[in-house]
């Protein structure tokens, strides 16, 4: 690995526990540890029984749990649960779930400024990063605030097991695109590049062992842990194109997050590699394949996931309405974003064909 002349890195106070039944014996006690006797847990529907387990542990330190987080936290979703929070009286929130319980549960502490903890039984990574997002007329924005950082996260292996297989696959994949976006962030450093590729080694290799049995402790564990280590890296470092196009294509166009996500990171792969040459060369040593997009592609069809933007609902004719919104926002990319460039990932991304090969024109 070759190090930067310069760098930087900053990390930032949060603890992890991790270890089977961590959902239940550990949650009390970090709750303990940051001195919250009135919590609320926060979760989506199909996460509920999880949570209010959570809760059950939590005995009388549980205020409530409200269950209404949504995918890409809708305002008035956010304004609901804040409502919740200060009638109740909450010091604290614990967040039960996936990325989008997470998520609500940082809109409820970016607007009260109340202590997160999470307990996260998705691969989505949401827990180890300042980052929010709240979606308002079709329009999903984001942005990073220490205080939305959960101040304690808790990994519990078993949580995972419950996870269906299509929602593991996707969500893995998911997972892997925040460290692809780290390794050519422009504030990355050696140890976030090295998170970065020990996080898709491991995710990337757990995840055929889980598809085949979903109830593998050991794969499921690997998994979480590969989570962990590519969410931190999304926490580290500045987003890139993929993941502002997935925001488009989830806040206007309501695709599912997860799988929009795994969708399209083999063709922004694609389209970045000719100016991202280190990143791609991490990447192929952690996957062991010398053609990296293609290898990501073939990794999410052996599993079964959707390869298509078409198979998850969006309309040709969406196509250079998302092109023209994605290139009309700031942020940093390894290559320079334009519409026309954009237009293209999305049209191959919309047809579902094999992505091109490093170095092939984009």
């Amino acid at each position: 690995m070759t190090v930067p002349a310069e760098f930087f890195y900053e990390t930032r106070p949060v603890r992890v526990v991790f270890r089977p039944g961590a959902a239940v014996t550990a949650t009390p006690d970090e709750a303990g540890r940051l001195g919250l006797r009135r919590l609320l847990v926060v979760c989506g529907g199909r996460g509920e029984p999880i949570a209010r387990t959570v809760a059950q542990a939590l005995g009388d330190a549980c205020v409530g749990v409200h269950a209404e987080a949504r995918m890409h936290v809708p305002a008035d979703v956010a304004d609901r649960a804040v409502d919740v929070a200060r009638a109740a009286g909450a010091d604290g929130c614990v967040a039960v779930g996936g990325g989008s319980a997470i998520g609500l549960g940082k809109a409820i502490a970016l607007r009260t400024r109340l202590p997160l903890i999470a307990v996260p039984s998705t691969y989505s990574g949401s827990e180890m990063t300042p980052v929010w997002g709240l979606t308002e007329h079709g329009v999903k924005r984001t942005g990073r605030d220490p205080v939305v950082q959960p101040r304690s996260v808790v990994y519990d292996p078993e949580l995972t097991r419950y996870l269906p297989v299509p929602l593991t696959v996707t969500s893995g994949i998911n997972a892997l695109a925040h460290a692809v976006e780290a390794l050519y962030a422009p504030d990355a450093s050696p140890l976030v590049s090295l998170m970065a590729q020990e996080g898709v080694r491991a995710m990337a290799g757990a995840l055929p062992s889980v598809a085949a049995d979903p109830q593998d402790l050991d794969a499921r564990g690997r998994a979480l842990y590969g989570a962990w280590l590519c969410g931190a890296c999304l926490g580290a470092t500045t987003m890139g194109l993929h993941h502002k196009l997935c925001h488009v294509l989830g806040g206007t166009f309501g695709l599912p997050h997860a799988p929009t996500h795994t969708v399209v990171l083999p063709y922004v792969l694609a389209h970045n590699a000719p100016a991202a040459h280190g990143a791609v060369a991490a990447l192929s040593a952690a996957l062991g394949a010398q053609d990296v997009p293609r290898a990501l592609w073939e990794l999410a069809g052996r599993l079964g996931a959707p390869r298509s933007l078409a198979e998850l609902g969006l309309r040709r004719g969406d196509l250079a309405v998302a092109a023209a919104q994605v290139a009309g926002l700031p942020y940093a990319n390894p290559r320079p974003v334009t519409a026309d460039g954009v237009l293209g990932v999305l049209t191959a991304a919309y047809e579902g064909r094999e992505p091109d090969s490093p170095g092939a024109p984009g």
